[in-house]
């Protein structure tokens, strides 16, 4: 069996290896879809993530550099790519009672052949009906984080709502705010398939931030106003400068990226000065959540599951393009680091 891993920076490849037994609380489960994440598992990839030399201390609530003594955070070699699975159990423990041995079920994991997950008291590990789109269920994750980004952009009926970066998360965010009853959606991406695709989902306009001045183009498609609401997603310096004179007056930036360093140039002043924008930093995972107790993180994984399992979120044209797993390698390589202009979320699919 086969496991795809990265062996130094922005290589990929297919390496064998065997299962263990599994536990009494754990089942086996044969893959037959998975896809990757393409941000912060791409920064991993790539060797540019902050968890290499450093970690987040959750008693200070900042990063800390690791001791010389501790294991690094990225090590290549056998570093593990992929984000969640689909596939069917084909063994169970003795102790799990909540599955069984031809349940079809999603979660998180590597692009593998196989997976052995914790089957007692762990809701990740989502039951699906045959008939269940591979696609949506794998969408599980950045759909936790569109989700999020929305409430926090205090989205409401008769918004005018911007979407900046049109990646999977911003094309699920941009769908929840249309089904939200947003007056004007808009969506911003310099990828024309991307814009295609928002377009389909709802966006009364699309913007090319390469071929125009964004916080101008928005504020023209809402008469002069602005958004209520702004989700950038991207993580570029030109997308916040252009959402801060995009925003309307006291409106709110959702900001739902994992930015890296920001080059010289990002101007707080001007608009955002005058403005009263407020920026707000968004992530599913980060407890307590700003609705604590009344939202946590499970209850943004319920509802996004319920939603992806009953359709009212399509994600079908998000998961583009699907390739074989004898091609993920390459696949990795080129639509998730070389070429992201070929695609939204790479789909793996297994014999």
């Amino acid at each position: 069996m086969k496991k795809l891993v990265a062996t130094a920076p922005r290589e990929a490849k297919l390496v064998e290896y065997e299962d263990r037994p599994i536990a009494s609380d754990e089942v086996k489960v044969k893959v037959e879809f998975a896809a990757p994440k393409h941000g912060t598992e791409l920064a991993d990839f790539r060797g540019t993530t902050p968890f290499i030399d450093g970690k987040f201390d959750d008693e200070w609530r900042m990063f800390v550099q690791r001791d010389k003594d501790e294991p690094r955070g990225i090590v290549f070699g056998d570093l593990p790519l992929g984000n969640m699975f689909v596939g069917t159990i084909i063994e169970a423990g003795a102790d799990v009672t909540e599955y069984k041995v031809g349940d079809r079920v999603c979660s998180y994991g590597q692009i593998k052949e196989t997976q052995i997950v914790k089957a007692v008291n762990n809701y990740k590990l989502r039951k699906m009906k045959p008939t269940d789109s591979a696609a949506n269920a794998v969408c599980y994750d950045p759909a936790q984080f569109a989700l999020a980004s929305v409430r926090d952009a205090e989205v409401r009926p008769g918004d005018c709502v911007a979407v900046i970066g049109l990646g999977a998360i911003g094309l699920i965010a941009l769908q929840l705010a249309v089904k939200a009853g947003a007056a004007v959606v808009i969506g911003v991406d310099p990828i024309e398939h991307h814009r295609e695709v928002a377009k389909k989902m709802g966006a009364h306009f699309t913007f090319d931030p390469t071929q125009c001045d964004v916080g101008y183009e928005i504020k023209k498609a809402t008469g002069k106003m602005g958004a209520d609401g702004i989700i950038e997603t991207s993580g570029s310096v030109q997308a916040l400068q252009s959402a801060l004179k995009g925003v309307a007056y006291n409106g709110t930036i959702a900001y739902a990226a994992f930015a890296k360093p920001f080059p010289a140039g990002l101007w707080l002043g001007q608009e955002g000065h005058f403005n009263q924008a407020k920026i707000v930093f968004s992530r599913a995972c980060s407890e307590p959540l700003p609705e604590y107790p009344r939202w946590t993180r499970k209850r943004i994984e319920d509802v996004v599951w319920n939603m992806l399992m009953n359709g009212y979120l399509d994600c079908r044209d998000i998961v583009y393009p699907i390739i074989s797993f004898e091609e993920s390698a390459e696949g990795f390589c080129k639509y998730v680091d070389r070429e992201p202009d070929k695609s939204i979320k790479l789909g793996v699919t297994f014999k």
